[in-house]
């Protein structure tokens, strides 16, 4: 797909995919088939038009999913239950994580839009990652995941601001405890804006907005999909879409002699 078809797919994706739209009336011929050859089996049930649900999009040579998140969650799952926290703070990552780690440990989700979900281990409240609410070098353990690309840019509700994504990572600095890590991704690559989808940002720049913290590991997807651990920043720099795995942890405060 040429760059003037892929911003018009862009453009029409949100209220109706025409890819998924084709691909949709296509598959309908199988269903209709499936749904006849059905009926004739020996006891089968009565099927009635008004409670079809076609599922037009699952037949595929292998299972699906999206490389990012997929090795995102991964990756911090691992990182965060080998490190043994006494509980765990993360905010506004794909809430698949808040919910497997609770297995484990105790987690507090933070989010602009709260949580509204009831599980053993798991709290969550309402806040924003411009204004943690927490105390400055008090949290031990936390996340943002995918998140910081978003701020700024008004697509959760949040205010316009240019900035975001850089207020974001010093917010989540402030709060970070002396000694504490922090596990942050967002897309790297060719520095640009997908307004209002997310920003797009060069590894070594969100290096200088963490620049009080030392880097423990960097780890990347990269635009094929392919996950890569322990590299170097500059490897995914010239990246067009891929997806930058920070691991900073805070230097612990050496007391005076």
């Amino acid at each position: 797909m040429n760059r003037s078809l892929t911003w018009l797919y862009g453009l029409l994706r949100p209220v109706a995919d025409p890819l998924k739209i084709g691909q949709g009336l296509r598959n309908y011929l199988w269903f209709i088939r499936d749904w006849r050859a059905y009926k004739q089996l020996p006891q089968a049930e009565p099927l009635r038009l008004t409670d079809a649900y076609p599922q037009l999009h699952d037949r595929t040579a292998v299972s699906p999913f999206d490389p990012h998140y997929f090795y995102v969650n991964a990756w911090a799952m691992r990182r965060i239950t080998a490190t043994k926290p006494a509980g765990h703070v993360d905010v506004a990552s794909q809430v698949m994580l808040a919910n497997l780690l609770a297995a484990v440990l105790p987690v507090l989700f933070v989010d602009y839009r709260p949580l509204h979900a009831a599980l053993s281990g798991l709290t969550s409240l309402s806040g924003s990652i411009l204004a943690l609410p927490f105390a400055a070098n008090s949290v031990t353990s936390l996340s943002c995941l995918h998140v910081a690309e978003h701020i700024g840019l008004g697509r959760y509700g949040d205010p316009l601001d240019p900035l975001g994504s850089r207020h974001a990572a010093a917010e989540l600095a402030r709060v970070l405890a002396p000694g504490g890590n922090l596990y942050f991704a967002l897309p790297v690559g060719r520095p640009r804006v997908q307004f209002n989808a997310h920003r797009i940002h060069d590894p070594h720049t969100i290096c200088a907005y963490f620049a009080g913290l030392d880097l423990v590991e960097f780890c990347g997807v990269d635009d094929h999909g392919r996950f890569q651990e322990n590299i170097d920043p500059a490897v995914l720099a010239n990246s067009r879409y891929a997806c930058g795995l920070f691991w900073f942890r805070k230097p612990p405060i050496i007391p005076e002699a």
